[in-house]
């Protein structure tokens, strides 16, 4: 018997995803439940199950395609009978240019041929004064970005909702742009370099310099994956839309580390969970936005929303990008809690096992650049957020105490924060009170 193996719903507000590896191959063995192909939405990175056991009979949606949820990607044959069923057609790959190619080769790209004009879409039907549009966040800010009426789009997906692919037609071949659609030229309309004919270059992305300085001598190309887009997407629109003002502020964190390293192998043994510096860092943070609400807090044009859960999220650096899970309710968890919770999401976030409303509703961040030994970062806020805390690497430095100098463990912590919101006296109050908190650590670790 076949069984349609289609894509899958990863949140109530997530209507298309991309496949970005199939995992087995047709005429592969599979097992219900095995992983058979990874996706990448707007939210979160995943690998999707079998939803039976079988043979996989066949794959209709390829890699890097994106497709509306309950879409039809392959078939699994579950009496298995492999069916002969061709792969999918290979997506285009950048080519490397070769070492030994001669430089003036690389130096001017030969423009290619204009990408064909996409066919225009069925004219959109009046809709009435007030009426509903159906489309997904990522719709609309791909037509906010570059000023579209979505009432002017039609849409091709169920009960007239516009999907990915039609907001992409009007963006990438503006005759065929409905009348009355405003379209910006977008860089990324350029062109593809060579070695990267017919790839899809992301209308988001944008191209900052002329093309002539960008390809020259021997190079080798290597595009964005999805999550990579994502990412780029987010931290542009962030440097965009918020003004970023920056603080740091210098934390003895010598109680702490004391702390950690007496009670670090006795809180292993009793809790089978490895002790980090991190829950405490967070218990701090929470300290910190109890006291002043205004960090907890999200911007909806001149709406400030102040939120009454405080819930943390927290940046993990993975091999393919960043994600960042969301302790929920973290002002309602000790230090135990929050550690196990910790361990839970970052392990879930390399292995892909992230649920979409794990990666939701943050109110704060925290990212930790002194894992990998940096000094201090200065990061990016996490829209729709206005604060991100930067912890720094703990190391022993000479610091004067009572006119003496002593050894002590010493943290840089970064703030950026938004300016629309939060204004340089309350952001560091805010410090001075993460710092106090950790500096005067007084809660028992066991």
């Amino acid at each position: 018997m076949a069984i349609d193996v289609v894509m899958p719903q990863m949140g109530e507000s997530i209507f298309e995803g991309t496949i970005t590896k199939w995992l087995k191959k047709p005429g592969d063995k599979v097992e219900r439940d095995e992983p058979l192909f990874e996706i990448s939405t707007d939210k979160v990175d995943a690998e999707i199950p079998a939803p039976a056991a079988g043979v996989l009979k066949e794959i209709k949606v390829g890699e890097g395609q994106t497709v509306p949820i309950q879409t039809i990607v392959g078939v699994i044959d579950s009496d298995g009978a492999a069916a002969a069923a061709p792969a999918p057609a290979a997506q285009p790959k950048a080519a490397a240019v070769p070492a030994s190619a001669p430089a003036a080769s690389a130096a001017k790209p030969a423009p290619a041929p204009p990408a064909p004009v996409p066919a225009a879409g069925p004219a959109a039907p009046p809709r009435r004064p007030g009426e509903r549009i159906h489309s997904s966040p990522l719709v609309r800010r791909l037509a906010k970005e570059n000023n579209i009426d979505l009432a002017t789009v039609s849409g091709t997906g169920a009960g007239g909702r516009i999907s990915k692919k039609d907001i992409l037609e009007v963006i990438q071949g503006g005759a065929s742009a409905p009348p009355g659609v405003t379209v910006m030229p977008s860089p990324s309309a350029a062109p593809a370099p060579p070695g990267v004919s017919g790839a899809q270059v992301h209308v988001t992305m944008e191209t900052a310099v002329p093309r002539e300085r960008i390809y020259f001598g021997k190079y080798e190309l290597q595009p964005m994956s999805v999550m990579r887009q994502r990412i780029a997407e987010h931290m542009v629109a962030s440097k965009r839309v918020s003004a970023h003002v920056y603080s740091i502020d210098e934390v003895d964190m010598t109680r702490v580390v004391m702390l950690r390293s007496r009670s670090k192998e006795e809180f292993e043994r009793r809790h089978e969970t490895k002790l980090t510096f991190m829950p405490f860092f967070v218990q701090a943070v929470v300290e910190g936005l109890r006291a002043f609400p205004v960090l907890n807090a999200s911007v909806d044009g001149t709406t400030v929303v102040l939120h009454k859960d405080i819930n943390i999220g927290m940046a993990v650096a993975l091999d393919w990008g960043l994600i960042v899970p969301v302790i929920k309710n973290a002002d309602e968890k000790n230090l135990l809690g929050i550690q196990k919770m910790l361990n839970d999401l970052a392990e879930r976030a390399r292995t892909k096992k992230l649920k979409p409303e794990e990666v939701q509703e943050g109110t704060f961040s925290i990212t930790n650049p002194g894992v990998f030994g940096g000094l201090f970062g200065l990061p990016v806020i996490n829209q729709p957020q206005v604060g991100i805390l930067g912890l720094g690497t703990i190391e022993k430095r000479p610091v004067v105490i009572d006119d003496a100098i002593a050894i002590r463990s010493m943290c840089y912590l970064s703030l950026s924060y938004d300016h629309r919101v939060v204004d340089g006296a309350i952001a560091h109050q805010f410090m001075r009170k993460v710092k106090e908190t950790l500096e005067g650590w007084s809660e028992p670790v066991l």
